[in-house]
């Protein structure tokens, strides 16, 4: 069933990096009240899958539900670095992943896969939807005045506003949603030594 905004405690995070063929995923999890880290998991496996263009939940896939599993305490949400339904075939992998668990998810990418928009206002908190064949797919989400929006998008278990509410109270004072970052530098690091 869906989750309501306000019975969100916990928020687990995914990136993907790639290195000599490996896929390294990285998952923190924040409290987020206080964006406090409550836990990080990491996992690194061999890429078994090429890249295609609107496929890469088959090739980041394996990295991110090992990592996930590594978790002592299921997330109440989770966001990806990545489409939700803000994708071609409507089923990207934050999508992808959140139906695999059975998790209320959300997608927010940096970049937009599919749709069009029109710019939202330059300042933090402005948003415009993301459409794609008169149907919306998502939200362009500005989360600092002045800089690119995100781009956020349903994955499973949510709707679209509370998704928005997620991303926007996760922020702090960054273009990217601080457990967004946390994770991001964290399969960065990964990556280093891999």
């Amino acid at each position: 069933s869906r989750i309501n905004f306000e019975d969100i405690n916990t928020v687990a995070v995914v990136d993907a990096g790639y290195r000599n063929n490996t896929a390294c995923a990285a998952v923190v999890v924040m409290n987020l009240t206080d964006l406090r880290i409550v836990e990080k998991a990491v996992a690194a496996k061999p890429v078994r899958f090429p890249y295609i263009a609107g496929l890469l939940s088959f090739r980041e896939g394996p990295a991110i539900m090992e990592a996930l599993e590594k978790l002592k305490t299921p997330p109440d949400l989770l966001m990806v670095d990545g489409q939700g339904i803000a994708h071609p075939r409507r089923f990207g992998v934050a999508s992808h992943i959140g139906v695999l668990l059975d998790l209320p998810t959300i997608g927010c990418a940096k970049t937009r896969l599919v749709g069009v928009y029109e710019p939202p206002q330059r300042s933090a908190g402005s948003t415009s939807f993301l459409t794609d064949e008169k149907e919306t797919i998502g939200a362009v989400v500005r989360t600092r005045t002045g800089v690119k929006p995100v781009f956020v998008s349903i994955g499973h278990l949510m709707d679209l506003n509370d998704s928005i509410r997620v991303v926007l109270k996760s922020c702090r004072g960054y273009r990217l949603p601080e457990p967004l970052r946390r994770a991001d530098h964290l399969s960065r690091k990964i990556l280093i030594s891999v």
